[in-house]
């Protein structure tokens, strides 16, 4: 089977693993993390203006058109350099809901202005007790009048604190627990009755905690009460995003912990000498190619199944999970004390890896899942 990438593909890598090299450096990244935004405006024009936005919407919406395998070239080289400018959050959820479950006249006005980098969205679906469950909604939209309020909770909104327009995930009919009766929704997230809570992650991504208080929607995305294929299809490619993201962080913690070792020296020699060491560094590269391999075959797996592949998803997410947690400590324990502290990289890999291990399901879910279908 041949796994080289086509022009396209290898034209698109090019581009992001460029722009990591000469514009995304790590002294750079802390001075986004310090700014107010928590993310670069500058930035997310420039991923507009090199199409990257365009990349997972289809040639019909007025996209690129790229696959699962597309998806997850970009953001390996995003976890390269760690990016915290809000592709997932915007174009991935959001504009994917859109996409997936929006009508035309809702796609021609929100989906332009996602891929021109005009607009900040997010996608509002866990709520404190929810955990993995996507079903799990509490959060209410009642009907009056022909126009639909909410009220309720929503927690850990990714890019929820910049986001001029949200999607929520609202209960219209039903109990808490039930598949059915699950709705979406698009809010103006500057409405008065909309309280947000606004902060940055352990791991420097933006996110945010959201009060709706009776709060006037505009306009239903997709059929009522049957939102959760849509909310279940758009958080697996969300998940496939972020283990790619971990495989290209993984990469670069084994390259830093190797050159560390290379000139640390300890009892009058370098560390990497020590055959201990070796063994250690020598697990690490084995785990990052495993990670890859399965991110190969769980994105191969997807495309050919429009898009959807839960089994070979989880399999993914766990061995990644496994991955970044391992190659992650050991990038830490060999560095010593440095690796922890917030001028060397390595600290904040560390912190991405483990954020991305709970991110859409942790491990253990996914082992759980993986063994139920």
């Amino acid at each position: 089977m041949d796994f080289s990438l086509s022009s396209e593909q290898q034209m698109i890598q090019d581009s992001v693993s460029r722009f990591i090299l000469n514009d995304y450096d790590f002294d750079t990244r802390r001075k986004i993390l310090g700014s107010t935004a928590g993310y670069s405006q500058e930035n997310w024009s420039v991923f507009a203006e090199l199409g990257w936005l365009m990349l997972p919407f289809t040639e019909e919406d007025g996209g690129l058109g790229g696959s699962m395998v597309d998806l997850a070239l970009v953001m390996e080289e995003f976890g390269k350099g760690m990016v915290v400018e809000p592709f997932i959050a915007t174009a991935v959820m959001a504009g994917g809901l859109i996409a997936l479950a929006g009508n035309q006249a809702q796609k021609d006005d929100y989906l332009p202005k996602i891929m021109a980098g005009e607009l900040q969205m997010a996608f509002a679906y866990a709520e404190p007790q929810s955990r993995y469950r996507l079903n799990n909604v509490k959060c209410s939209a009642v009907k009056t009048n022909d126009e639909f309020f909410i009220t309720g909770e929503k927690s850990v909104v990714l890019n929820g604190n910049h986001a001029e327009t949200l999607i929520v995930a609202a209960r219209t009919s039903g109990e808490t627990n039930d598949n059915n009766g699950i709705s979406l929704f698009l809010v103006d997230a500057h409405h008065p009755s909309v309280k947000r809570e606004g902060y940055a992650n352990v791991d420097g991504h933006q996110a945010a905690d959201i009060w709706f208080d009776n709060t006037p929607t505009l306009g239903l995305l997709g059929e009522q009460d049957k939102a959760l294929p849509a909310i279940d299809n758009i958080i697996d490619k969300a998940t496939l995003a972020v283990c790619a993201e971990a495989v290209g962080a993984m990469q670069i913690a084994h390259e830093r912990t190797l050159e560390y070792a290379k000139t640390r020296k300890q009892f009058g020699r370098t560390i990497g000498s020590f055959q201990a060491l070796q063994h250690r560094m020598v697990n690490m590269f084995i785990e990052h190619q495993q990670a890859k391999s399965i991110l190969l075959m769980a994105a191969l797996k997807m495309d050919s199944n429009n898009g959807r592949d839960g089994k070979a998803l989880s399999a993914a997410k766990s061995r990644i999970g496994k991955a970044a947690s391992l190659v992650g400590r050991e990038a830490i324990q060999i560095h010593g004390g440095i690796g922890m502290t917030d001028e060397l990289d390595v600290g904040h890999i560390f912190k991405r890896l483990t954020t991305i291990q709970f991110l859409f399901g942790s491990t253990d879910m996914h082992t759980t899942r993986f063994a139920s279908l």
